[in-house]
């Protein structure tokens, strides 16, 4: 950081990307290493976050989208991205009555 940038709220950012939240990197934390807790991963999400499961894979799919976290994680990021795709072929071809 140089002088120029002392004390200015976006002193963080690289580029025209802000730097992550707090919250994001928890998220990314928890993701890399969710089966450690104990019992159902939406009881870890409810506990850790205070919000429900369905709001958790919102922000979640959100996350995996923005250039910062590819930044930040980018193993992590691209299978999360993997994943989600190859759910949603799935859920398309079984709408389409085909076979994956």
């Amino acid at each position: 950081m140089d002088a120029a940038n002392v004390g200015r709220p976006d002193a963080g950012q690289v580029g025209d990307h802000p730097s992550l939240s707090d919250r994001d990197r928890e998220i990314l934390e928890f993701e890399r290493h969710w089966w450690k807790y104990a019992g159902a991963k939406e009881t870890a999400v409810r506990e850790k976050f205070d919000m429900s499961s369905t709001r958790y894979y919102q922000v979640l799919n959100a996350l995996i989208d923005r250039p910062e976290a590819l930044e930040a994680d980018p193993l992590l990021v691209r299978r999360l991205r993997r994943l989600r795709a190859a759910r949603q072929r799935q859920r398309s071809a079984r709408r389409l009555g085909f076979e994956v």
